[in-house]
């Protein structure tokens, strides 16, 4: 007994525990919405600064290449320019000038130095001068001085025939074979023979500025580390974290490393490993740099790839530099870290004001409590009485404003109730009526079908020609057709009480629309109605009650020639239409549309939501009952169909009734 006096008595918290606990739901929930926003901003603010920064340096790393490029070019263009060289090639004797061209190659330290005549022929190289007399027109630097006549520089791919004929060490140099790591694009290939090279080009005129030669020289990038070193000394300053360096950079020769200071696992550099393949899908085959993080062999970088592209402006590598993510993530935990130090402690700071604020306040939300439960109960004149001088006084005001007005709010709804019931009982009234007026009419028009079928029986046929006769009959059976529509009318408005079953069988939607429009084209309210018929032949047939259906349709085409005032135009049409099943294997449900547009005044949005309602109308008083659309609905829904209404103000109205394909009888 007292376990139930325990169960049945109200637990009651105390208002300032529920301030207490309140205050702490809150303290809590935006403390985690704080510390996850910050959490995501810190470590979004990183990644970008991160970002920024490898944005910058590549440009630095970029201008180091350069400039390396240029001086290259420098060095070859004033080689050009020297008199023992063209006095060389004047005279035809350009052994006079190798001894110099030696000196220049060594000093200006150049992998390659060699001099052509103005077809491109081979005259001497600097670093094989046993090898010459062959053709370097097919080179892209020399054919594009042939072409223009002026010094060009670029980064060059050199297969590996050149190299072995500039110099057998060049092609030893450049070989290497392919290292897999993890991230790599798909090759065939399993080792690169070619070399890159930074290289240029210029043309030996005479003094009548006429062409005579040309000279090039480059240096082979390919286990060349001097670029990437100078790049990670000038923009890293060889600053290393936990033992690796922080940044690195790397030229590629299409996708493989060929100059880099990125580390194998057993701290080698990693000549002959691939980018990764996003990197290189976006970079060489969409010519976009890329900044972002990527893998390089061992491990993740942010990092900026840019493409390296030959004098054709064909992309050729890839300049890249990096910064290990790891020291950035390290940095963005401890800064998240303390971050979330700062929230808890700001946590419970908020915890502690907020004890104290609520036991100030907790005794006049008692007497609102006090207050609200006499309301509760029916007490609509309860009054509380507040003297402090902040919003818990606002707040007692309010209330006292509220409890006069729900008093007066009570008055209004009793009266609105009082109302509605009176209105209620005149509708049941005005619908009892309407039963009682079908039974009556009913009666009359079945002996309008009987007696009409009887005099159709007992017609004499001899005295008649045979166009009377035929025009006598035809007259008696539009009796007996109207007659029964008048009957199924009368019979729908009773069914829509109590709900008659549809007897179906198996039909033609476009025949019984044909025999709708038949029956009232030829009326006076349709003469000024264009009805366009747009049937779709060879519907299959469904099962439904004729007389229900064509009653809807009839009701369809009158309403919408109301809504034209007699002038317009009725486009009526049908079609096919098909569901998709719910689940695989389920077979295709098939419904036929039967469309009626009309170019009315329309039908608001306050009203398309009641326009099935019973007893609903928007005519004027005494041309409507507000029963057609409610009926039509009944019966669709009857025969499992629907009945959807599109409308616009001004311009017109769509109905769509939408039937299910089937022929069983009583489906």
């Amino acid at each position: 007994m007292g376990l139930n006096f325990i169960k049945k008595r109200d637990i009651t918290i105390p208002i300032a525990t529920k301030l207490i606990l309140g205050f702490l739901l809150i303290v809590v929930i935006m403390s985690a919405v704080f510390s996850v926003v910050g959490v995501q901003l810190i470590g979004d603010r990183i990644v970008s600064e991160a970002q920024e920064r490898v944005r910058t340096d590549l440009n630095s790393a970029r201008e180091i290449y350069l400039h390396n490029l240029s001086n290259i070019y420098d060095k070859v263009r004033h080689t050009a320019e020297r008199f023992f060289l063209i006095n060389a090639l004047l005279s035809g004797n350009i052994k006079q000038a190798t001894d110099e061209l030696i000196k220049i190659k060594e000093r200006e330290k150049l992998d390659v130095l060699t001099i052509t005549d103005k077809t491109g022929k081979v005259l001497f190289r600097a670093s094989n001068p046993k090898l010459f007399d062959d053709n370097q027109s097919h080179d892209e630097l020399v054919r594009a001085v042939l072409e223009r006549r002026e010094p060009v520089m670029s980064t060059s791919i050199v297969s590996a025939d050149d190299l072995r004929k500039e110099s057998p060490l060049l092609a030893e140099s450049a070989y290497f074979k392919f290292i897999h790591t993890p991230k790599e694009r798909v090759r065939k290939e399993t080792e690169e023979t070619a070399g890159m090279m930074l290289k240029a080009a210029a043309p030996i005129l005479d003094y009548q500025n006429n062409l005579i030669g040309i000279i090039y020289g480059g240096v082979l990038l390919n286990r060349n580390f001097e670029i990437v070193d100078k790049i990670k000394q000038t923009v890293f300053q060889n600053v290393v974290y936990e033992g690796k360096d922080i940044g690195a950079a790397t030229i590629f020769l299409d996708d493989i490393r060929v100059s880099t200071n990125v580390k194998n696992e057993d701290g080698s550099r990693a000549i002959g490993t691939q980018v990764a393949e996003d990197v290189y899908n976006q970079v060489v085959k969409e010519g976009k740099p890329w900044i972002g993080r990527a893998f390089a062999v061992t491990d993740w970088y942010i990092t900026a790839y840019k493409p390296i592209k030959n004098v054709n402006d064909a992309i050729i590598g890839i300049l890249g530099i990096g910064i290990l993510e790891q020291k950035y993530l390290d940095m963005e935990q401890r800064t998240i870290l303390i971050f979330l130090a700062i929230t808890l402690t700001g946590a419970l700071v908020s915890m502690t004001l907020s004890y104290f604020i609520s036991q100030k306040i907790s005794g006049s939300v008692r007497k609102l409590v006090a207050a609200s439960k006499e309301v509760a109960k029916g007490n609509l004149d309860t009054k509380v009485e507040i003297k402090s001088k902040d919003e818990l006084r606002e707040l007692a005001d309010s209330f006292n404003s509220m409890a006069s007005a729900l008093k007066r709010r009570d008055e209004q709804l009793k009266d609105f109730a009082r109302k509605k019931i009176m209105e209620s009982e005149r509708l049941a009234i005005i619908g009892q009526l309407a039963a009682d007026v079908a039974h009556e009419i009913n009666n009359p028009l079945q002996g309008i079908v009987a007696y009409s079928h009887l005099l159709l029986e007992k017609m004499p046929g001899e005295n008649l020609s045979k166009e009377s006769a035929s025009l006598l009959v035809w007259q008696v059976k539009k009796i007996v057709t109207q007659a029964n529509r008048c009957t199924d009318i009368i019979r729908g408005l009773l069914d829509f009480s109590r709900q008659r079953k549809p007897h179906k069988k198996p039909s033609n939607v476009n025949l019984i629309l044909q025999e709708c429009v038949s029956l009232v084209e030829n009326q006076a309210m349709f003469h000024n109605i264009q009805i366009i018929r747009d049937f779709k032949e060879n519907l299959p047939p469904v099962a439904i009650d004729h007389s229900q259906i064509q009653q809807v349709f009839m009701n369809m085409i009158i309403n919408a020639t109301e809504a034209m005032d007699g002038n317009g135009q009725l486009t009526l049409a049908t079609r096919l239409e098909s569901a998709s099943p719910a689940s695989q294997g389920e077979p295709v449900e098939e419904f036929i549309e039967v469309e009626f547009t009309d170019t009315g005044h329309g039908i608001n949005e306050e009203n398309l939501e009641r326009i099935f309602d019973p007893f609903f109308t928007t005519k004027e008083m005494g041309h409507g009952t507000g029963l057609g659309l409610a009926i039509s609905y009944g019966i669709i829904k009857e025969h499992e169909g629907t009945i959807s209404v599109q409308s616009e103000v001004g311009k017109g109205t769509t109905f769509v009734v939408r039937l299910p394909v089937t022929t069983e009888e009583g489906a």
